[in-house]
């Protein structure tokens, strides 16, 4: 009786570490998104990146909807790190966010953002143009 209670309990050890090497093998890469916004209350949002992964590249495509006090339009440029994939594709999905700013000219932009996936983007970057938000935006990332 004793030794099957010792070889269960081996077994649950043995279930436990295999899941956390699962999660331990989460990795990361660099992202560049350029995002072109305008909207006059409601907004919208698409532009294109590139995910640098393992030594490889890939093409994102990006677009999205804002909804609140938006007014203008705007070039914004990020660059970054995202970390907690697996894969490339885990990058891809919607993130939310709910922000305020405003860009007169030229401007920085930092933010952090997190998918269904648990991909973590953090990008800083600049942003170009004539924008006043505060609002709720969505910005959904696909692979290309």
């Amino acid at each position: 009786m004793k030794i099957a209670t010792t070889f269960r309990a081996a077994l649950v050890a043995i279930a436990a570490l295999a899941g956390l090497s699962t999660s331990a093998i989460a990795d990361g890469g660099t992202v560049v998104l350029t995002i072109y916004k305008a909207g006059w209350i409601i907004g919208g949002s698409g532009g294109s990146g590139v995910l640098n992964f393992r030594g490889r590249a890939y093409s994102l495509s990006t677009g999205g909807l804002d909804y609140g006090l938006v007014f203008g339009g705007s070039k914004t440029v990020l660059r970054g790190r995202v970390s907690n994939i697996n894969r490339p594709s885990d990058v891809a999905g919607v993130y939310g966010a709910a922000g305020a700013g405003l860009a007169i000219g030229r401007g920085a932009r930092a933010i952090v953002l997190t998918n269904q996936k648990g991909a973590v983007l953090e990008l800083t970057g600049t942003q170009v143009g004539l924008m006043a938000n505060a609002d709720l935006s969505g910005l959904a990332i696909t692979m290309r």
